[in-house]
Formats: C-alpha cells, sequence, structure tokens
C-alpha cells in the first residue's frame, strides 16, 4: 500500500512538473491557441507601434495602402488598437477614382486591407507636428485629432513605420510642414533620454531615405532603422498598371511600395518568432535590389545593428496562424517591375487618360492632369538651374548641383540654412511638391557655399517674377520650411 501512495506522488510530481515546464517553454501549441496577451507583455513589455502615410491624392494610393497592410500585421501580431497610432490622409477608400469603394488593396490578389483600420489622425491632421507630439508623448503639442499619443516606459518596444516621397533630408506630409532629418532625429534623441522604450525599430519607405539617418543618427540610442534607398537614389512603387504582376485591369494606380511589400510579405507568411530583424532586412535588402537592376534600392541599415538580432515578434507580435513557419530564407516572394516613385504619378495620369473613352470629360481631365504635373516639372527644375546660375555663374553653377558628401556625413551644416532657402524658393517660385524634394540636395549645396537668405531672394526673385498658377505649385496647405 505504501508504494503505490509513493507511486501516485512521484507520478503527481513529475504531472505538475512537465505542466510548468511545457507553460515556461511553450513546448506543445496549436497554431489556434494564444498565451494570452498579458503574460506575452510581461516578458517583452508593451508593444507600441506608429504607422504614417505622408501623402494624399489617389495618385498616390500605394502609401495608405503600406500603411493599412501594416496596420493588419500589427493587429494579427496581438497589438491593441490603443497603442497603434495611424496617420493617413483618408482621401482614398472612398475616392471617386476608387473601383472598389470603402475598399483598399496592397497586391493584386485583392484582400482588403482597410478595414478596422484606426482613423487617429486623418486629413490637415496628419502634420509633422503632431507626428513629433505623439512620438512624445506630448498630448498638449497636438491640434486635432483622437489625441492618442505614445504613453510608453523603459521596458516598452516601439515599432516606427513611415511611407511617402522624400528628398535629400526631407520626408513629405500632405499638410504644413514637411519632416526635416535633424528634427526628426532630434525627436527620437529625447525620446530616448526621457526613457521612452527599451528599443526602437524605424522602417522608412522614400526616395534618398538613407539620408534622412546618415551622419545623423547616434549608433547608442538603441534603435534600429532600415531604409529603403541609401541617401542618393530612388526607392520604387511596385504592383503597377502595365506590369506583371499588375493589379486587377480596373486600377490605373501602383498598388503598394518595393520595399514596403518586400518586409510586409514576408511578415504575412512566417512566425516571427523564429525571425529575427537582420533575416528580414537581408530578404528585403535582396528584394528591393530586383536583382542589381536599374529597377531597385539598396535597402540600408542605421543606428544600433548589434539589435538586428532580436525577434521580429518582439515588435510587430505574430499572426497564431503563422506558428508553424518558421522562417526559412528563400526567393518564393518575387515582385513586378517596380515603377521610380517620382514618376507613378506621371503613369497613373496616362493610363487615367488612355482608358477613358475618346471626348469624354474624364479623359480631358486626365490629359490636363498629366500636362500640369509635367509642366511643374519643367517649372521647378528650370527654376533651380536659373537660380543656381545666378548665384555661381553659367560655368559654376552646374558644379554646385553635382556634389554629394561623403559617407556618414549628413547633407549639410546648417539645418535652418536650408530651411529658410527652401521657404524662400516656395514664397516666389511656388511649392516643391513631391517631384521638387530631389531638389534638396541643390539647395543644401548652396547653404554649404555659403549663400544666405538675402541673396537667395534676390536670385529667385529675378527668376521667378510671378507666382506659377499651376496647382501643383499651390501653397494653399502651407510651405514645407
Amino acid at each position: 500500500m505504501t508504494i503505490r501512495y509513493l507511486s501516485l506522488a512521484l507520478l503527481l510530481s513529475l504531472s505538475l512538473a512537465t505542466a510548468a515546464a511545457a507553460g515556461r517553454n511553450n513546448l506543445i501549441k496549436l497554431p489556434t491557441e494564444s498565451d494570452g496577451e498579458s503574460s506575452e507583455e510581461d516578458s517583452v513589455g508593451t508593444r507600441w507601434a506608429v504607422l504614417v502615410a505622408g501623402s494624399s491624392g489617389y495618385w498616390n494610393y500605394r502609401h495608405q495602402a503600406d500603411v493599412c497592410h501594416a496596420y493588419q500585421i500589427l493587429k494579427k501580431g496581438g497589438l491593441r488598437d490603443e497603442n497603434i497610432i495611424v496617420f493617413m490622409y483618408d482621401d482614398i477608400a472612398y475616392n471617386f477614382n476608387n473601383p472598389r469603394p470603402g475598399v483598399v488593396i496592397n497586391n493584386p490578389r485583392g484582400e482588403d486591407v482597410y478595414k478596422g483600420v484606426p482613423k487617429d489622425y486623418v486629413g490637415n491632421e496628419v502634420t509633422a507636428k503632431n507626428l513629433y507630439a505623439v512620438l512624445l508623448g506630448d498630448k498638449a503639442g497636438l491640434t486635432g485629432g483622437s489625441g492618442k499619443v505614445i504613453e510608453s516606459g523603459p521596458n516598452d518596444h516601439i515599432f516606427i513605420y513611415y511611407t511617402d516621397h522624400g528628398g535629400p533630408g526631407i520626408l513629405g506630409m500632405p499638410s504644413g510642414l514637411y519632416i526635416y532629418a535633424d528634427q526628426l532625429n532630434d525627436v527620437l534623441k529625447k525620446m530616448h533620454a526621457a526613457g521612452s522604450y527599451k528599443s526602437l525599430v524605424f522602417y522608412l519607405e522614400a526616395c534618398e531615405s538613407g539620408s534622412i539617418f546618415e551622419g545623423i543618427l547616434p549608433e547608442n540610442l538603441n534603435i534600429y532603422v532600415t531604409t529603403a534607398s541609401n541617401a542618393e537614389e530612388s526607392s520604387w512603387g511596385t504592383y503597377c498598371p502595365g506590369e506583371y504582376p499588375s493589379p486587377p485591369a480596373e486600377y490605373d494606380t501602383c498598388l503598394g511600395d518595393l520595399y514596403s511589400v518586400a518586409w510586409m510579405e514576408d511578415s504575412d507568411i512566417h512566425n516571427l518568432r523564429t525571425e529575427t530583424l537582420g533575416q528580414q532586412y537581408h530578404v528585403v535588402k535582396r528584394r528591393t535590389a530586383n536583382k542589381d537592376s536599374d529597377y531597385g534600392s539598396h535597402v540600408m541599415e542605421y543606428g544600433d545593428r548589434k539589435l538586428n538580432v532580436a525577434d521580429l515578434f518582439i515588435y510587430m507580435g505574430t499572426d497564431p496562424k503563422n506558428d508553424n513557419y518558421t522562417f526559412v530564407e528563400d526567393s518564393s516572394l518575387t515582385t513586378s517591375k517596380p515603377v521610380n516613385q517620382r514618376d507613378a504619378d506621371l503613369l497613373h495620369f496616362w493610363h487615367k487618360f488612355r482608358n477613358a473613352p475618346e471626348g469624354s470629360t474624364k479623359k480631358f481631365e486626365a490629359q490636363k492632369q498629366l500636362a500640369e504635373a509635367m509642366s511643374h516639372r519643367a517649372h521647378v527644375d528650370t527654376s533651380v538651374q536659373q537660380i543656381v546660375n545666378l548665384l555661381f555663374g553659367n560655368m559654376n553653377g552646374p558644379e554646385v548641383l553635382k556634389p554629394i558628401r561623403r559617407t556618414r556625413q549628413p547633407i549639410v551644416d546648417d539645418w535652418n540654412c536650408l530651411r529658410s532657402l527652401v521657404r524662400t524658393f516656395e514664397m516666389h517660385c511656388g511649392s516643391l511638391s513631391q517631384y521638387g524634394m530631389k531638389h534638396m540636395r541643390s539647395f543644401a549645396n548652396i547653404c554649404n557655399a555659403g549663400v544666405n537668405q538675402e541673396k537667395m531672394a534676390e536670385a529667385t526673385k529675378q527668376v521667378c517674377t510671378s507666382f506659377p498658377t499651376n496647382p501643383w505649385s499651390s501653397i494653399e496647405n502651407g510651405l514645407s520650411a
């Protein structure tokens, strides 16, 4: 009898020990089972995310589609809406050009990514000022919106994703001032000084996006960054009309951006507990380079690169249905021939014009939009070139526009000078707009050459004798600097 009781006691002890071990190590777990949100947060801290689409206009459909897709990944990963803060103009889903009202898609398969996305900051609330306030947890600094800000602590992890047009040292916003590299990095430094996070990951999609951090972001802030391109090249739209795979026939705009689609489609199919930031970086780098062709860009890393050994799960959670899909580095995800970010609007207007019935109002409107976009580009290019020639002479002017600084140097020494020159240009010659951001290096080089605002104003007044009427030149939404 004693032996029997001892045996039962031993079996009970073993059962309890096994159950405890399984609870600690998740040795047995079905794909549909969850450990519970609270236990995950206890182990990794609270996850926070800020998602930013910095553009407006149906021709920029892809940026809001990117952000909506990113939200769905985080939501499936277990993040709460109260910890996900979304900036998007919200003029796409119900735009009259959208062939599927109320639906936004990010790839040709057409799954809706718009449903359920929080509308924290929309329309004219999508500003650099509001973004900085959200990142700093400064509710008093907000203008409009949901009032949500990051209210994180030293044990928490923050994921920031931005997608839009950019240029050397600058990122676009649809209303008010643009985001300048020095100001964004100052905000990140303040977040670190305030103990707002344990670690922070920043994914950035924009042309010349490497210039936002090159020579500016310190390596000791526990911040890990990847960018869609280096400091000198464009990023690319993808799933565009006329390419393969192309959008459904009724779409005349690009559905996504190459770098963004690469990281999100990778995240869609893997257990993010088993994939590190570094592994995803290499997958995205390879896909975005597009076989090192002229139709791709060089994905870059900045900040504390030692953080890239961390699992993506720490920042994004993971979709339980992927629990049995351990990360495998393969090339099964392919993409269509991409389109330069700065030319995606022209592609939209061209396809809109080509597909419209002859003699229709729609065809006339598309032709007008295409002509206005081309005219604006010519105006900006010519104006910048003539201003530089006035300042430095016809022989030396082109040499001022060309120089690219050495690696690990920001594009300009005096950021206030850069902003003042851009402001002066826009007051006389009209908005740079999304296309004109490409000239930011020219303005930076003018500053680096010692030209002050007074000399810039004199030259600008001579070149732009009247304010352009082209809608792309409008400063209705404010100057960019």
